[in-house]
């Protein structure tokens, strides 16, 4: 319905008003969110405004099936998760909006996948099925004009020589890794990388203890020889993703938003440079649900740009709090 406007959005008042459009058609055809909209007695008829627009806790992709359409999944997302946990499942009815949205913030941020070598170092998404980050980095190798591109699993002296070779060749590279991976590498190997840009995707996954940003930041600075770290911020419910190209401070494409939400009143927003929790927008969630209170912390800065600052504790506690209202 409005999917073709998704990603032509140009400025604020088109974004306002198109989710205004996309919040109007996932209650009526999303039975799930419309129940919990109801329950905090918010209809379309009174959504004026983006903030007064309810977020659905991001808990219920693991215990609901969200559809606000009337096609079958093409495929369905999942989250990885510790064995015996519920994991995420997001419906995706329609690959093809998917892959536009990653192609174009893609783009905006690092220009043509055909004109860099991608090498993907992401071994805890590659051991299991239904991961959208693995499907977002294949469609980006196979767009990447370089016989070099590939992922690479626990082939860390492959990837050390592929390295060197871009390198020595001054072919621009972007390595896309999960943390403990990248930490592995920069253990093994030292590197003085002039040419390649390293993105990590968080997650230690269970492999290593958890750290800071600036912390992991700064070994893997120093082991790749870089100036910064580049971050990716997405995850098994959203179908677009936010960058940052060094600090932890990401933006989002246009047809993205994140908001800020009191985390002592989750139906209350914090202006700007107040840390809360992290409320979503994704207005590729179209087919699903485009309003997601996760369970991340973080603050916006009047640059219009994010700052992710970590996770709640107890965040399954926190997230479910929503439900008793």
């Amino acid at each position: 319905m409005y999917s073709d406007k998704i990603f032509s959005v140009k400025n604020e008042t088109e974004f306002r008003d198109l989710a205004l459009k996309v919040f109007a058609h996932q209650y009526q055809n999303n039975k799930v969110y419309r129940q919990f909209c109801d329950l905090l007695k918010r209809s379309p008829v009174k959504i004026k405004e983006l903030e007064d627009i309810p977020f659905l806790p991001i808990e219920f992709f693991k215990s609901h099936r969200l559809i606000s359409s009337n096609s079958e999944p093409e495929i369905v997302f999942t989250s990885s998760g510790t064995t015996g946990k519920q994991t995420s499942k997001h419906y995706v009815t329609d690959l093809g909006i998917y892959e536009k949205s990653f192609f174009q913030a893609f783009k905006n941020v690092y220009g043509k996948p055909e004109d860099l070598v991608i090498l993907a170092l992401l071994p805890s998404y590659l051991e299991r099925t239904g991961s959208s980050l693995i499907y977002m980095a294949n469609a980006l190798i196979e767009k990447s004009s370089h016989p070099e591109s590939g992922f690479y699993l626990n082939n860390l002296e492959e990837l050390q020589q592929s390295l060197e070779k871009v390198e020595s060749e001054g072919k621009k590279t972007l390595l896309i890794g999960v943390s403990f991976a990248l930490l592995d590498l920069v253990e093994r190997y030292n590197f003085k990388l002039k040419h390649t840009t390293v993105m990590e995707t968080g997650g230690m996954k269970g492999r290593r203890k958890e750290m800071i940003r600036t912390e992991l930041h700064e070994i893997l600075s120093k082991g790749f020889g870089v100036a910064n770290i580049h971050s990716e911020y997405g995850m098994t419910e959203l179908l677009s993703q936010a960058y940052s190209t060094g600090g932890g401070v990401f933006r989002c494409p246009p047809w993205m938003k994140i908001l800020i939400r009191d985390p002592e009143d989750a139906l209350n927003l914090l202006p700007h440079q107040k840390t809360g929790g992290i409320n979503v927008i994704d207005l590729a969630n179209f087919n699903s649900c485009s309003f997601v209170a996760t369970q991340d912390l973080g603050r916006n800065t009047a640059a219009g740009k994010t700052e992710i600052l970590g996770r709640f504790d107890h965040s399954d506690i926190r997230g479910c709090n929503l439900l008793i209202l």
